[in-house]
This record gives C-alpha cells, structure tokens and sequence, in this order.
C-alpha cells in the first residue's frame, strides 16, 4: 500500500526501486515516479514531509530505503533522482550514492559510499577497500561469493580490516555494497 504523509529531519534518505513502481510526493512539492533501476534520495534537512505508495496498481512495489545520519545537519531539504542503465551495474559494483553525486550517483551529505552490481555467472570484480573504513554487502536478491563467503538473498556481510573484495560466482546476484566511515 505505501506510507501517508509523515516527517522527517537531519536524514539521508536513499530509496532504490526493484520491481513495481513507487509513487513520491513531499512538501518540497515533488511529484515523482521512480520505477526499477531508479535512486532517489532525500535530503530531510530543516523537515520535509513526505508519502509514498505504490504505483504499479496490477504488481508489488518492492523497493529498499536506507537511511543514513548526515555529517551536516540543518540542511535545506532537498530531492534527487537518477536512473541506472542496467549495463552500468552489469558484472561490476556501480556507483549510486556519494558526497560528490556525480554520473550515476546522487549527492548525499555523508561520509558515505553507495554501489550497486549485477553479478551472473563468470562476472567477477576485484574491488579496492581503504581497510581504515567499513563496508557492509546487502546481497538484494540471487546467490554470490564475496570475499570466498556465499551469500544468499537477503544476507548481509559486514567488512573490516580488509583492503579488497573479490565479487564472483553470482547467480542472478543483486547487491549493494556500502563504503562506510568507521565511526
């Protein structure tokens, strides 16, 4: 069904659409349809309200919100939205949330990195970590090795210490893995 109107403040708030359609609509006077693919984000600030409901009356919305504590507070609130080209995540993580936004990532006002990938078959990536940060894997959906350990739909991974990972052996794999400050 969705969410009726309702506030929040001094919030990153990162939607990203699976299947169905999500309808949006906040006080800042944004209208939007985000379908699959799309990331949207929210900057809450100084308050927005908001409400969302699905879209797609005949399927599911099945969508993923994260939020996340900004490292500025007070903010004018804010809205952005972009869509990833599935080639753009395919066989490799793709960058869909930063401080600096930018391509195919919004902008969000953290000490925060977040990426997407499709993985299949013999789709691989070696992919750098600053072992001083965390990271955390969210495998969306299908199965996948991270680092030598299987993952299965809706299983997460938190990783420390490490200065890699090694992505492989997906199965129809959707994830999403986030670059975290440590504190």
């Amino acid at each position: 069904m969705g969410f009726g109107k309702h506030g929040h403040r001094n919030m990153e708030i990162i939607s990203y659409v699976l299947s169905g359609e999500l309808a949006h609509e906040d006080s800042m006077g944004n209208i939007k349809d985000i379908p699959p693919g799309d990331v949207q984000r929210m900057s809450a600030g100084t308050g927005v309200t908001h409400s969302e409901f699905n879209h797609a009356k005949d399927q599911n919305t099945h969508f993923l919100q994260i939020w996340i504590e900004p490292n500025v507070m007070e903010i004018p609130p804010s809205y952005e939205q972009k869509s990833i080209p599935p080639i753009d995540k395919q066989g490799k993580l793709c960058l869909i949330a930063s401080p600096n936004g930018g391509g195919n990532a919004v902008k969000i006002h953290a000490d925060a990195r977040i990426y997407v990938g499709l993985f299949h078959g013999a789709h691989s990536q070696h992919f750098d970590l600053n072992p001083k940060r965390k990271a955390y894997a969210h495998l969306i959906r299908g199965s996948l090795e991270i680092n030598g350990i299987h993952l299965s739909s809706g299983d997460a991974l938190l990783i420390e210490g490490e200065s890699k990972l090694t992505i492989g052996n997906g199965r129809n794999a959707e994830v999403l893995v986030f670059d975290l400050n440590p504190q």
